[in-house]
């Protein structure tokens, strides 16, 4: 048996040699001084070998303790290399790792997935969802040791804080990974599925917007007596004559927009929209009005609407809100999303065709041919959008009809 001396003065000589302290544990010392712990031991009539790590860092007591470890894994029918690399692998395969892989595929889903991309503002939620509050609990454990308890400890101190819709994005987000995970071969199964019902219920509510001819006047009039931030005072006048989401809106970028064409138009990038599709947001003279007065202010930057601190991003999803409320309009009364709301309303009542709206609200198309001709419904979109926007001065003006 080997002693901590003899191992410490074992000196290296022109050729490897070996050292051995019993039970099949050796010390490989090599030419250029290294020595190396090896384990050597029987799995079903054929020699292996298993490295137990370079001295001193590995000192002989401890090289012992792993080779007596790797002798009780044998007895107890399991081969040590293999349970190491499948450590190894549990290791590697954690959740955040997964969970960083699956928002990168949703990002840029490969040529062979008929999935849509995620858009910036879905995928920069997701991410906040998981680094805020499942990375701290999970994010390092390997995906196939995360109990459901574990999850739902998680979840519940969402839930307790108030939070119940966050809570429930987050464990549905957490889901979809463990499901990318199980079609990656990584996962088993989704222990999400085993927390329905745990959670506080959410009651869900519609978007409240103003949809009488009388109110949205009472609206308009009162947008164009906004007396904050110039900038924020143009997204809020402009909100109505594209009516398009306010996500969308807040990240309108300059270059998304062409003034100067016969038919002026704002395409929105499939990255920046819902449902991962370019949208075309046809422009009235009222609204091409309003973003050509805007550029005087923030066209030498990147947004229609930086934020309030840095030119650098767009502005926040609270300030808008804050906009209205300083109008005097409760939240139950009118929210950015309202614009949509207000919009669908009416001009269904208006007669227009349902499919004009579904498309110009970039709805997912349902039961619409696969050959639509999109061209031709443009053209018809830009005569819905203009009169659309006529129709809203008519109620700014106080004419209902």
């Amino acid at each position: 048996m080997l002693t901590d001396s003899k191992v410490k003065t074992a000196t290296p000589r022109e050729r490897t040699f070996k050292l051995a302290d019993g039970r099949g544990l050796t010390l490989m010392v090599m030419p250029n001084g290294s020595k190396l712990w090896r384990f050597r031991y029987r799995w079903r009539g054929r020699e292996r070998m298993l490295s137990m790590g370079q001295y001193p860092d590995v000192s002989l007591k401890l090289a012992r303790d792993k080779r007596d470890d790797a002798r009780k894994q044998i007895a107890a029918g399991v081969e040590p290399s293999d349970e190491r690399k499948a450590a190894k692998l549990r290791r590697s395969n954690t959740f955040k790792s997964i969970a960083q892989e699956y928002l990168a595929q949703r990002e840029k889903p490969p040529a062979r997935s008929k999935r849509a991309p995620l858009s910036e503002g879905t995928l920069g939620k997701s991410r906040w969802l998981l680094e805020t509050f499942a990375y701290p609990y999970i994010g390092n454990e390997p995906i196939t040791d995360i109990k459901a308890r574990d999850v739902l400890a998680l979840l519940r101190r969402v839930d307790d804080a108030g939070h119940h819709e966050t809570a429930r994005r987050t464990k549905q987000l957490i889901g979809r990974v463990f499901r990318f995970a199980i079609a990656t071969e990584r996962a088993e199964y989704d222990i999400t599925a085993g927390l329905r019902g745990a959670l506080t219920p959410v009651v869900v509510q519609n978007h409240a917007g103003i949809t009488s001819p009388e109110r949205i006047g009472e609206l308009l009039r009162a947008i164009d007596t906004y007396s904050g931030e110039p900038h924020v005072k143009a997204a809020l006048r402009l909100a109505p004559y594209v009516f398009v989401r306010p996500g969308e809106l807040r990240g309108a970028q300059w270059s998304e927009f062409d003034l100067v064409g016969k038919q002026p138009e704002w395409r929105i990038p499939a990255k920046r929209m819902k449902m991962g599709r370019e949208h075309v947001v046809p422009l009235s003279r009222q609204a091409i009005e309003i973003v050509r007065n805007l550029h005087l202010l923030t066209g030498s930057g990147i947004y229609l609407f930086p934020s309030l601190r840095t030119r650098e991003r767009c502005m926040s999803e609270t300030t808008l809100n804050a906009a209205l409320r300083r109008l005097g309009f409760t939240k139950d009364e009118m929210t950015p999303h309202g614009f949509r709301t207000m919009a669908s309303t009416q001009l269904n009542e208006r007669g227009v065709h349902p499919d004009l709206i579904e498309l110009q609200l970039a709805h997912k198309p349902r039961g619409v041919r696969a050959d639509y001709n999109k061209a031709e419904r443009l053209a018809d979109r830009r005569k819905v959008m203009q009169a659309w926007a006529d129709w809203l001065d008519e109620m700014k003006a106080n004419k209902p009809k």
